[in-house]
């Protein structure tokens, strides 16, 4: 049964939530304090999180931050709720590492649906990499969800992750960025491509800078998308 963490305040919207997953099948617990948010992930370590936008004690953008930043819990997938009412950039919200977004009013079946396509990219990503990949000093890990670099573990999100896999898998491609898009973000995000430059960016940054040759891998073709370099 997979665990679901819903980090809301509105008492009502939580129930309405719990209430529906649990009908489909899923384990719900709840925070209602951002402070504590934190905290009551690394407790439970669940499956996927359900974060408000705006909380008491810490907003959601703080709490999506200090997920992604902690290598215990930074893979664990992350739909964001906000209100309509609310200024929300989309692109902002992916970039620093929201999965999938959804605005309130929400209909209980489009929740659901978002809930267990996110859930599904997760488990195929998971699925399909059993393999070690090993490509000049870097050195992945699919089965433990890791990457080493001249032995050293490397904290990545879980996007960063998707895109160092998926780029190494293709290595020599030239990959566009809505490939990229539509591989690790799913087809709601066409036409988003800003925030495959920022992720590329922050992964170059992780495993190029500690090369310790100076040994670029990520190429960028102009006008195209990027390319994984082998040698």
């Amino acid at each position: 049964m997979k665990k679901i963490l819903v980090i809301e305040d509105e008492l009502n919207i939580y129930e309405l939530i719990k209430f529906n997953l649990e009908t489909h099948g899923f384990e719900v617990a709840g925070v209602q304090d951002g402070g504590i948010a934190i905290d009551k992930i690394l407790n439970i370590l669940p499956d996927l999180i359900i974060l408000d936008l705006m909380l008491p004690g810490k907003d959601g953008i703080s709490i999506c931050r200090e997920i992604r930043a902690n290598s215990i819990i930074s893979y664990i997938p992350i739909i964001m709720l906000t209100a309509k009412s609310e200024e929300f950039d989309k692109v902002l919200g992916l970039e620093i590492g929201a999965d999938d977004y959804i605005t309130k009013p929400f209909g209980v079946k489009e929740l659901c649906a978002r809930v267990k396509a996110v859930l599904r990219r997760t488990e195929i990503l998971l699925s399909k990499e059993d393999e070690a990949i090993f490509i000049g000093d870097l050195h992945i890990e699919p089965k433990a969800f890791e990457v080493y670099q001249n032995e050293k573990k490397l904290t990545l999100t879980l996007k960063e992750y998707e895109l160092l896999v998926f780029l190494a898998k293709h290595r020599g491609q030239v990959l566009t960025r809505d490939q990229l898009l539509d591989q690790i973000w799913g087809f709601d995000y066409y036409g988003e491509t800003r925030t495959v430059d920022v992720h590329i960016r922050y992964l170059r940054k992780k495993i190029e800078e500690q090369s310790g040759d100076g040994r670029k891998y990520i190429e960028t073709v102009r006008g195209v998308g990027y390319r994984f370099i082998e040698k």
